[in-house]
């Protein structure tokens, strides 16, 4: 295997959650023969491991950006990706060439043969990842967990920093059926020697993470909080308080109230990594050259286009607030959404505020998983939605959306990462 073609053949040739929603025995033996049979890659650096139902994404961006202000070499991992898998796999916020990624995936096809162990998709994947960050000596890597924790295959890695976002009820297939459940299993990250940093609130589920074990802990709302949270143009600017320092006035490049919660616990994290406060310069660097293409991404204006990955009920919530209440769009408001099977569409729409809409066009998301476009159509309907349009694709569907658009109206294109990674490129195109 020489070329990226051949790797994305090989890698499509095994087992896929994002395409089937099945996963493997949930066992880490896979792993531990296939990164043994590397060398245990992901023991040659430090590892920061991020785990959380909603907001993992942007707060791995933040924490790499924070670690690249120090001026630290940083490898980056996680998933999906919206547009080329090449995004899942980074290092200083560059993803990893063709190239190399052929090389890597090569790599791991060898050791199939070698150890009889067959990956999945994402296992093939994170060993690559762990490899390439090896091969090319990050400073530091800054690990997403794929899915829930415990047996991801992420975690093979040994966290000097464990991360938990939030807690949400989702892949409650896998672990429910309450938010304890789901808890304990993110809580498998924490290993021995880690710090652990805990932006759940829930004193219950907090407790949980406590418990798990670590050599010291942080809790938001008591070790580190944000403590202002200030609509800016283009973003927040928040005052945020860690165990060390009270930091005033910063500016957080990306839309909605939650980064700033996102934002408390990267910088948490960081500290906790360098066990001091991150200098003000480094911080106000770090944060102002964030970027999180799909994440409330303004894509256009006159008519305001904005396409955002949720693709649960929290998260959905989350995008709807940001959506009425940080952009309060004056004119028409149109929402073109998507979703996978195993979403109840009655309760993503209902957390999208679907109703509030005044025109929802509904497509079938881009994957062997999406949801039938009819199945959103009746639930828009049932929720009395005014006027709800059909479309079979994505890209129809934003056809329709812009075709009928005046200048101050506002576009949400949502729903699922797939929905928006297939919006992005046609965006581009259209509203050149």
């Amino acid at each position: 295997m020489t070329t990226y073609a051949d790797a994305l053949a090989y890698l499509d040739g095994h087992s896929n959650y994002d395409v089937t929603g099945r996963i493997n025995s949930p066992t880490l033996e896979r792993m531990r023969t296939l990164v043994a049979a590397m060398g245990d890659p992901q023991t040659a650096y430090p590892v920061i491991h991020v785990t959380g139902t909603n907001g993992k994404g942007s707060t791995s961006q933040m924490i790499t950006r924070l670690l690249m202000a120090h001026g630290l070499s940083v490898g980056t991992y996680t998933s999906p990706h919206l547009e080329r898998l090449n995004e899942r796999i980074s290092r200083n916020g560059e993803p990893i060439s063709d190239e190399d990624f052929a090389e890597q995936v090569a790599a791991v096809a060898d050791l199939e043969v070698i150890t009889g162990v067959r990956p999945s998709y994402f296992e093939a994947v994170t060993c690559a990842a762990f490899r390439w960050f090896a091969d090319v000596a990050v400073d530091v890597a800054v690990v997403e967990v794929g899915l829930l924790g415990r047996w991801d295959a992420t975690n093979v890695c040994d966290a000097q920093v464990a991360v938990i976002t939030n807690i949400g009820m989702d892949h409650t297939e896998y672990a429910g059926p309450t938010t304890v459940h789901i808890a304990t299993e993110k809580a498998g990250i924490i290993k021995p020697g880690s710090a652990v940093v805990i932006g759940e609130t829930d004193p219950e589920l907090a407790a949980i993470f406590v418990s798990a074990g670590g050599a010291a802990h942080f809790v938001r709302g008591e070790d580190f909080d944000v403590v202002e949270n200030q609509l800016a143009l283009g973003g927040r600017l928040v005052d945020l308080r860690t165990p060390t320092t009270v930091y005033p006035d910063v500016f957080v490049p990306l839309h909605g109230r939650h980064q700033g919660d996102n934002a408390a616990v990267a910088l948490t994290a960081v500290e906790a990594f360098f066990a001091a406060p991150v200098p003000e310069e480094l911080l106000q660097e770090g944060f102002a050259e964030v970027v999180m293409p799909g994440r409330f991404e303004v894509m256009g204006h006159q008519p305001l286009v904005v396409v955002d990955g949720a693709h649960n009920p929290a998260g959905a919530d989350t995008c709807a607030s940001v959506f009425f209440e940080d952009f309060d769009p004056e004119g028409r408001r149109v929402l073109v959404v998507g979703c996978l099977q195993g979403r109840d569409p009655a309760e993503m729409l209902a957390a999208l505020r679907a109703d509030e809409f005044d025109v929802v066009v509904t497509c079938t998301a881009p994957s062997a998983r999406g949801l039938p476009a009819a199945a959103l159509t009746a639930a828009a309907r049932e929720l009395g939605c005014d006027e709800v349009v059909e479309r079979p694709t994505v890209e129809a569907a934003i056809d329709h959306a812009l075709a009928g658009a005046a200048a101050e109206d506002a576009i949400l294109v949502t729903g699922s990462l797939y929905v928006v990674g297939n919006a992005r490129p046609h965006l581009r195109t259209v509203l050149r």
